[in-house]
């Protein structure tokens, strides 16, 4: 084989213009993300009723809310190496029904050990949707759509509360919470039958389509998988997304709570309530995703359009939430609520899009769910941590002004951090060099 010159770029064909059917695709994976997320905040919503029916304390209820993570890191990275070798529509299939399967046994009265069961099987199926869908996005999109595309797709992460917050609390407030799972079970078998009409057919079995190694512009990159791992790229994108996974855990887990114990609303308004986090996001997401590839269409790098991008946002979040906790109660304090829990989501689209700039993609998905194994550790430790501190506290109030100043230090620490590593084209660099040292050993 013929070799490159060490650190010369190999141009491959850039992807084809995404056609109707691409966008299709990206429409029925918001609306898997939707219910992704419906299904998480459904137990927040929940939070008084089932820690009555069951008798939990805070610290109790922390621990449901951190089950759901125990093994989706596990899902993330061993389900995402799988479906390496399984075509998207199945392993999209596959994921939707095993999320209804987890959820049947909290359609009826339960215990709080079936409670935690479920929800630990379901954050294991859980762990590779993330992935799933970022690969799936950056294999139809080109480099400058991608962030778009993927907050789109990421924006069901917000519209999925945003719907299910009013719906959701009304069925349970009118018949129980395991009415809302029932609904929730009968939208992704919808869903489901769908997702299986529409996209087109493919076998089980993944196989190469002719032309696309060529079709891949970073498919002459060729380095041992576990290279991925030490670059400093991936342990940026990692932190940002660590950063933006603690706040997204105790928006679903927490923060119907802290509206309703912390603050003294009446649950009917924090369903309400709720909603204005989710709303917004979906407007900073698309406007953030926009704005990535406008910045790289015009001449921006990769490293200020990704993650400087996702790191200024994110730290923006982190210095609200600690500014909410120091506030006393009234609008200021909602301003900035709504503030934290809506940008936390720019790292899951924007810096996501930034590692698939330099990614082969025959690695993409495996990569993606190493990430994800690593930010869910702040799924695990943050909803536990914030109970424990919630009821250590000498009230309520106290207890989650508390919590939420420790979580917004550690969030503007990992931001600032990650933005500083994630380098996609420092990344591409070095893996162009190091291919070509291979081919020509």
């Amino acid at each position: 084989m013929a070799s490159a010159e060490i650190g010369t770029p190999v141009v491959s064909p850039a992807l084809p213009r995404p056609d109707r059917k691409a966008w299709g695709i990206v429409i029925l994976l918001f609306a898997f993300f939707t219910l992704n997320f419906a299904d998480k905040a459904t137990v927040g919503l929940a939070a008084q009723q089932i820690r009555h029916d069951l008798g939990l304390t805070a610290g109790d209820f922390g621990l449901v809310g951190s089950a759901f993570f125990w093994l989706f890191a596990v899902g993330a990275v061993g389900l995402s190496a799988a479906m390496r070798w399984i075509s998207a529509k199945w392993a999209a299939a596959i994921l939707m029904f095993t999320w209804v399967a987890s959820m049947l046994p909290l359609a009826v009265p339960t215990t709080f050990g079936v409670l935690l069961v479920s929800r630990i099987v379901l954050g294991f199926f859980e762990g590779p949707a993330h992935a799933l869908c970022q690969s799936v996005v950056a294999d139809r999109f080109p480099k400058e759509k991608r962030a778009f595309a993927g907050s789109i797709v990421n924006a069901g992460s917000s519209v999925g509360p945003l719907i299910s917050a009013p719906v959701l609390t009304w069925v349970i407030v009118s018949y129980s919470w395991h009415a809302a799972f029932l609904v929730l079970i009968a939208v992704g078998v919808g869903w489901l039958v769908v997702w299986l009409c529409y996209v087109e057919r493919q076998p089980l079995r993944k196989r190469p389509t002719a032309g696309a190694a060529e079709a891949d512009p970073n498919g002459h990159i060729d380095v041992p998988f576990l290279r991925l791992l030490r670059l400093p790229s991936f342990w940026g994108l990692s932190l940002l997304s660590f950063a933006g996974y603690l706040i997204t855990s105790l928006k679903v887990s927490w923060l119907p709570a802290f509206l309703g114990e912390g603050l003294g609303y009446a649950p009917t308004t924090v369903g309400w309530l709720v909603t204005a986090p989710y709303a917004t996001a979906v407007v900073v997401l698309v406007a953030s995703g926009y704005l990535s590839g406008r910045l790289l269409a015009r001449g921006w790098s990769s490293r200020a359009a990704r993650g400087h991008l996702s790191g200024a946002l994110i730290v923006l979040a982190g210095l609200s939430m600690i500014a909410f906790a120091l506030v006393g109660p009234g609008t200021l304090q909602l301003v900035l609520v709504i503030c934290t829990f809506s940008i936390n989501s720019v790292a899951f689209s924007v810096a996501f899009a930034g590692a698939s700039d330099f990614l082969p993609q025959r690695q993409r998905t495996a990569f993606f769910g190493c990430v994800i194994g690593f930010y869910s550790i702040a799924g695990i430790v943050a909803p536990y941590a914030l109970g424990l501190i919630v009821q250590a506290g000498p009230t309520p109030s106290e207890g989650y002004s508390n919590g939420f100043l420790v979580v917004g230090i550690a969030i503007c620490a990992c931001a600032v951090v990650g933005a500083r590593l994630l380098d996609p084209e420092a990344a591409r660099r070095t893996l162009e060099a190091e291919t070509a040292m291979r081919r020509a050993s």
